[in-house]
């Protein structure tokens, strides 16, 4: 027999909970249906997650900054793109200072500007020049200009705004690493040679090797870059390097290692 007291209790304390505080504040304040109220909750939902997800998981040297989505067409204006709040890493601490020793004040600021395109790439945004000048590192357009450049030399594309569109075939910094494993580099080797922390290094393979996994079980790039938190053209980059790289035997064995192991 049904418990009518029962079921009434449990609904009086499910209306209790924020969610519906906040819908019935909107249905009155609005005069909004039901639905209507649960979508504006959604959407509330959408903006303001990356906050109650990273506040009380940001490392010292950390902030989170609104971007543009990397999904926005370079054509739209910028006023009209969808955003992404990411987080940027501003001061890695003692890897930032034995760049500063080693390579002085210029060299600490581009280390700190390749790292912030690639982490707001891969959590799918892109910055502008005028962020980061203006806002992030604190230096002039000019000077950023010519930081990009430097790296366009090395045949290094950063994933800007101004240069999304011309990466075309070129590889993101993150993909070389990855592309450094790939070949049998090991860890430290490719963590000297880019300037990287070993953990850093680390991370960026064990990324690579879970979108090649979920690859594999035919999931599209779209699912996979949600459920990895990457961007989906870096998700794609991961897998055309895949696909078309000659990968050594022992590095190949390790990814289906892994593979198998996901699917047993």
């Amino acid at each position: 027999m049904i418990n009518n007291t029962s079921l009434k209790k449990w609904d009086r304390l499910k209306q209790k909970q924020l969610d519906n505080q906040f819908i019935n504040e909107i249905k009155v304040g609005m005069s909004c249906s039901d639905f209507e109220a649960k979508g504006i909750l959604n959407k509330v939902y959408e903006v303001y997650q990356p906050f109650f997800d990273n506040s009380g998981s940001l490392r010292s040297g950390q902030i989170l900054f609104q971007v543009v989505s990397v999904e926005a067409g370079v054509s739209r204006k910028l006023s009209e793109c969808p955003q992404k709040t990411v987080v940027l890493t501003l001061d890695s601490g003692e890897e930032d200072l034995l760049v500063r020793e080693k390579e002085g004040v210029v060299g600490l600021r581009r280390h700190r500007l390749l790292r912030i395109c690639e982490e707001a790439f891969q959590q799918g945004g892109i910055l502008t020049v005028e962020d980061i000048a203006n806002r992030l590192l604190n230096c002039g357009q000019a000077t950023i200009s010519r930081d990009i450049k430097a790296f366009k030399d090395q045949g290094i594309i950063l994933p800007l705004r101004s240069t999304i569109k011309d990466m075309g075939r070129s590889l993101s910094h993150r993909t070389m690493i990855v592309k450094e494993w790939l070949l049998g580099n090991e860890y430290y080797r490719i963590s000297k040679k880019t300037h990287h922390s070993i953990q850093s290094v680390q991370n960026y393979v064990d990324k690579f090797k879970r979108v090649i996994s979920l690859a594999k079980e035919n999931y599209d790039f779209h699912t996979i870059a949600f459920l990895i938190k990457l961007s989906s053209p870096l998700v794609e980059e991961y897998y055309n390097l895949y696909t078309t790289l000659d990968i050594v035997s022992h590095r190949k064995e390790e990814i289906e290692k892994l593979s198998k192991k996901n699917n047993s």
